[in-house]
């Protein structure tokens, strides 16, 4: 194989000439002069030439055409740049772009004294103007492509080509990387055989702004000869993308009498073009506001940093005077620094006038009006007022305060909150008798503080004047319950006392009668002209009635007014026992077994209705017991319990038993129970009581059933 010779790579782009040295080529493509420097003047003059530019792609120049970054410039086809239009400021930087079938280059104009930009594509391309780089033997050497987004058709179009005199035969150009055989696939690609790279499609920079490539050289067999060295295809901006305003709503707020020149809020846009270039440079401006009273501008928009401050006079900024507290403003957002030919987006910023507390509550009377019955509660008056501020605030919302006339603390005020009305009530019922005239003197306040230049006047005080109506008021007992004790079982028509209830209603002169109203047991009874009370019926501490030794009953005290009112009493009568209740006995009923070695029958208990001392300790006794008979025995266990057991077991059979228990009263009381006794069969764990025959009574028993049975004759 022959050695190689020396392989050169020549990229033409859009702004770079590729670099040669200067024995390969005697003619160098691109722009004679690649920066130039421009004095900024007070207006570029339409159709003036400003300065000339010379390209060449060493082929003759055909079909040579030229774009301008600006579109207020343009380049003829001597190379003349010239203004459209009469303009003044047009940013910093500017680009010319040439290019023939054959070559490209970029040339920069720097305008001295122009309008400040964040940065400027030479800061990205700062490579264009640095000095040659001597190419050395078997490397290649690339520069940046540059490519316009959004070309239009046809595709696919060269944007730059490698030139190599030294080449081995038969050795082919590779391209990689992403936008080639990487994600997004197939944008970039390059003739393996002369080194012409094309785009294939339209290109958007915000999509993807820079494209990284390398490019290689192969033999035959696709190993690698030469790199791969990098490749960066740059995307140049287009102004295609309009602000937008991306955080709203937009709501602001401004205290009334706010100083002019205060900051409402900020509004800003975005812009997804380039922010290195006036394609994202923006400009805001108030496009209209609504409603326009007072004042057409009522506000000032910052045009470079979107703040929105006042610019009228601290008294147009009148929330009481204002036709509506709320405005709002098209803002625009414009690009290209606010040129005619930038692109625009709009938002709504709603600006509210906030209250603030500089008008006083004023009551719309100085004098109401209120009647009240006596004994009744509740609202008795509302009391109206006046007060021109934000009624959704508390420089609206009044507090009514009762600074005289309620020694008694008989008025209460509240505020209702849908009305602001104060709400006058009585809490404490009044008494006609006692005063039929109140005078109240009420305050009323904002929650809020007022501002230090107003003050509350008169205005803010009013007069109550309340009338007690008198009502016919039911008598009272006196004292109320009423209370009395009496001993159980006092004879009828005892005494128990004389109901006393007077009639509140001093000023009239009534008379009172008197009726039972509520007597549960039917006991009582009371004259209705003087009120005395007397039993009917014997009282019994142990009804049913009676409860906790105290029996209730209600009586009615009616006057002679029309109508008449009516008033209750309650009298509690504490009835003392006496000893008028014999004891009993339970159980009743015992059994035993005939066979039984342990003889004890039942344990019996006592009870008494009565209380102590006359209840226990009880007496048990088996009653006449004779010596026949004695195979029974009873014995005490306590003061309220006994034991009967047996002597001796008994045959089979039922037994009655006459028990006798005495309480202690004094005098004492004894009652006499016959407790049945069977004795059953209990063979193998089972009791039989079912054949236990006829009943065996006791030889007393026997005597007192013959008697009973005489007596019958």
């Amino acid at each position: 194989m022959q050695p190689r010779t020396p392989l050169v790579l020549c990229v033409l782009l859009s702004q770079v000439l590729l670099l040669t040295s200067a024995e390969d080529l005697d003619c160098t493509p691109g722009f004679q002069q690649k920066l130039f420097h421009i004095n900024q003047p007070a207006e570029f003059i339409e159709d003036q030439s400003i300065l000339n530019l010379t390209f060449s792609d060493c082929m003759g120049n055909d079909k040579l055409r030229y774009e301008v970054s600006s579109p207020y410039f343009k380049v003829n086809s001597d190379g003349s740049l010239v203004a459209l239009r009469n303009i003044t400021a047009v940013g910093r930087t500017l680009f010319v772009h040439a290019r023939t079938p054959h070559a490209e280059d970029m040339a920069e104009l720097v305008i001295v004294g122009g309008k400040d930009v964040q940065s400027s594509l030479q800061d990205i391309f700062k490579f264009a103007r640095t000095s040659p780089v001597p190419r050395q033997k078997r490397s290649i050497v690339v520069s940046p492509i540059l490519i316009p987004e959004n070309q239009r058709q046809p595709f696919p179009r060269d944007v730059g080509k490698v030139v190599d005199s030294d080449r081995p035969e038969r050795s082919k150009f590779r391209l990689t990387g992403k936008g080639v055989d990487q994600e997004p696939k197939g944008i970039f690609r390059i003739n393996e055989n002369t080194g012409s790279v094309s785009v294939t499609r339209t290109l958007d920079r915000e999509l993807i702004a820079i494209y990284q490539l390398f490019v290689e050289t192969t033999d035959a067999n696709g190993k690698t000869l030469e790199g791969p060295v990098p490749l960066e295809v740059i995307v140049i901006d287009q102004n295609d993308n309009r602000p937008i305003f991306r955080e709203g709503p937009y709501i602001g707020h401004v205290m009334e009498g706010s100083p002019t020149g205060t900051t409402v809020m900020r509004m800003t846009a975005f812009d997804a073009d380039d922010p290195a270039t006036d394609n994202a440079l923006l400009r805001y401006n108030i496009r209209q506001q609504t409603p326009d009273k007072p004042s057409p501008n009522m506000f000032y928009i910052d045009p470079e940093k979107g703040d929105i401050v006042t610019v009228v006079s601290p008294a147009l900024l009148d929330r009481e005077t204002l036709e509506n507290p709320k405005y709002e403003l098209i803002i625009e957002a414009q690009d290209m620094a606010g040129l005619d030919v930038g692109l625009t987006g709009t938002a709504t910023a709603t600006i509210m006038i906030d209250d603030k507390n500089d008008h006083s509550p004023k009551f719309t009377k100085k004098e109401f009006q209120a009647t009240v019955e006596e004994g009744a509660v509740g609202v008795i008056v509302n009391l109206t007022v006046e007060d021109k501020d934000d009624p959704t605030t508390g420089a609206w919302r009044a507090a009514y305060t009762i600074i005289n006339g309620n020694p008694g603390q008989s008025f209460e005020i509240h505020t209702n909150p849908q009305t602001n009305e104060g709400m006058l009530s009585v809490v404490k019922p009044l008494d006609y008798e006692i005063s039929a005239f109140h005078t109240l003197l009420i305050k009323v306040e904002n929650e809020d503080p007022l501002v230090p230049d107003v003050s509350y006047g008169p205005s803010s005080t009013a007069t109550v004047h309340i009338t007690v109506l008198d009502v016919n008021e039911g008598p009272v007992f006196y004292p109320d319950p009423m209370m009395v004790t009496r001993q159980e079982n006092i004879s009828v028509g005892s005494v128990l006392l004389t109901v006393n209830a007077t009639d509140p209603d001093s000023l009239q002169h009534q008379t009172i009668r008197y009726s039972v109203y509520k007597d549960p047991a039917g006991w009582l009874n009371i004259n209705p002209i003087n009120g005395t009370v007397d039993t009917t019926a014997v009282l019994d501490r142990e009804s049913p009635f009676v409860h906790n030794s105290v029996y209730t009953a209600l009586f009615l005290a009616i006057d002679s007014g029309n109508p008449p009112a009516t008033g209750t009493g309650t009298l509690l009568i504490t009835l003392e026992d006496v000893n008028d209740n014999a004891p009993f006995i339970y159980p009743t009923v015992a059994e035993v077994c005939d066979d039984a070695k342990n003889l004890s029958v039942v344990i019996l208990g006592a009870s008494d209705k009565d209380l102590h001392p006359n209840t226990d300790p009880f007496k048990f006794e088996i009653h006449k017991q004779t010596a026949p008979d004695k195979v029974w025995k009873i014995s005490k266990i306590n003061n309220t319990h006994a034991l009967v057991s047996l002597l001796q077991n008994l045959n089979k059979a039922n037994y009655n038993l006459p028990i006798m228990v005495t309480d202690s009263g004094k005098p004492p009381m004894t009652n006499i129970t016959d407790l049945r006794v069977q004795v059953c069969s209990c063979r193998n764990s089972k009791v039989d009581c079912n054949t236990a025959g006829a009943l065996h009574f006791s030889l007393p028993s026997l005597l007192l059933l013959s008697l009973f049975s005489l007596a019958c004759l």
